[in-house]
């Protein structure tokens, strides 16, 4: 046998949550087979196979914390073959196995763990986290739930309809059932682990360390819409999708050309202000893993298709849990799309060590006066800076805030400053 330690799957990263087991003890596997899911303080990974053979142990729970370079799962590779003993093991019963058979008599049934003592069983029924979780809270085993799903996959329904089953007696009971009353009282307990304990602390530090200014605008923004409107065939034509993402970052790198400073971080001893010659803008995903903010490099350099292709591709990796780590570092600016959801308005907390974020609302056809004093229907999108105000001061935003509103009302402007 050998065993499968943990390797290195990110900078600093030390341990890891079990997410989810794809295989259980007995399986036989394949080489780059998916074997489990963990999670980091960064991101969801998956974990695969190093080579053909048979899982013969699993050594970190599902949920519980696997630590780097510590043996995760022990595996029996496909080219090690056990030497037969001389006297093959249970020879006793299989003859009386075959003798019985010979007469017609059945041959006792060989003893099997039940699932209250083995816990890889309980492994081989499918089933997602979510379900796994709600098995857990109601103190129930998988193995006593029908499956509805593929391939006899437990989902949610088939729980829910478990639970509503009258409860029988049964032989592993050792304590009387609690009142109806007290599951309903008690809070459920869920450990804050991976990407929501670091959003935790990362959110504490930079909302207690970095004094936030925050600035409101409008921006009507019915003259992007008609140009995404026109663009889009062309964009989906390439197989990409348009959203109005790629306009707000490169409007937001052409602005950060005419106040650098928003593109500035100070360093950790507060006595230094780095300009960065490239400006890396994050974006905020609700993940399931929680909220990550992968950053497209360079948004200066890059057309809008090319920034379009990132956002797809960051946006999709993001959502599945799985950002590479150098997507995650070395972002200079943010941006929070809140209105994708719903949001009007928001006040955002930096994403230190970056000197500024911006929460983008929802856009609302609302009734505007033009030059000529007549009320037109406009899309108006709001949006919410925040800055740090220990060296970006309210001007300096407003001036910022101001040139990328302009290219946002009138991107056609933005030509003019495409090398």
């Amino acid at each position: 046998m050998s065993d499968f330690m943990l390797p290195d799957i990110g900078e600093g990263i030390v341990e890891c949550e079990v997410v989810e087991w794809r295989v259980a003890e007995g399986d036989r596997i394949e080489e780059d087979q998916p074997i489990v899911e963990v999670m980091t303080d960064k991101a969801l990974v998956e974990i695969t196979a190093p080579e053909a053979g048979v899982v013969t142990k699993l050594y970190v729970a599902q949920g519980q914390i696997a630590k780097v370079h510590a043996a995760l799962y022990a595996y029996q590779a496909e080219n090690e073959t056990a030497e037969p003993d001389a006297t093959p093991p249970n020879s006793e019963s299989q003859s009386s196995a075959v003798a019985n058979s010979a007469t017609g008599t059945p041959a006792e049934p060989t003893p099997v763990a039940t699932n209250a003592t083995t816990g890889a069983s309980r492994g081989k029924v499918p089933a997602s986290p979510a379900v796994r979780r709600l098995v857990r809270e109601h103190q129930l085993e998988l193995t006593d739930i029908a499956g509805s799903g593929k391939e006899g996959r437990v989902l949610k329904e088939d729980v829910l309809a478990h639970l509503k089953q009258p409860v029988t007696a049964s032989v592993h009971t050792a304590t009387p059932a609690m009142p109806a009353t007290q599951g309903a009282e008690s809070p459920r307990v869920e450990p804050l682990r991976g990407v929501r304990a670091v959003m935790a602390k990362k959110m504490v530090e930079s909302a207690s360390s970095i004094p936030h200014f925050h600035y409101g605008e409008e921006i009507d923004v019915t003259e992007l819409l008609a140009l995404r409107e026109r663009l889009k065939p062309r964009v989906e034509a390439q197989g990409e999708r348009l959203t109005l993402m790629p306009f707000f970052m490169k409007a937001m790198a052409l602005a950060v050309a005419e106040a650098p400073i928003i593109n500035a971080q100070l360093n950790a001893e507060a006595n230094e202000l780095h300009y960065y010659p490239h400006c890396n803008i994050g974006m905020a995903v609700d993940s399931k893993a929680g909220l990550l903010v992968p950053n497209v490099k360079s948004v200066e350099r890059l057309t809008l298709l090319d920034i379009a292709r990132e956002v797809g591709r960051l946006t999709i990796a993001a959502r599945e849990g799985r950002v590479d780590q150098a997507d995650l570092k070395g972002g200079t600016i943010s941006i929070s799309n809140i209105g994708a959801l719903g949001g009007t308005y928001a006040a955002p907390i930096i994403n230190a060590p970056e000197a500024a974020i911006v929460a983008i609302g929802k856009t609302q056809w609302l009734p505007r006066f033009d030059e000529q004093g007549e009320v037109q229907r406009r899309a108006i999108m709001t949006i919410t800076w925040a800055g740090d105000h220990r060296f970006i001061d309210g001007g300096t935003i407003a001036r910022f805030c101001n040139a990328w509103k302009g290219f946002l009302e009138a991107p056609e402007t933005m030509l003019l400053h495409l090398g």
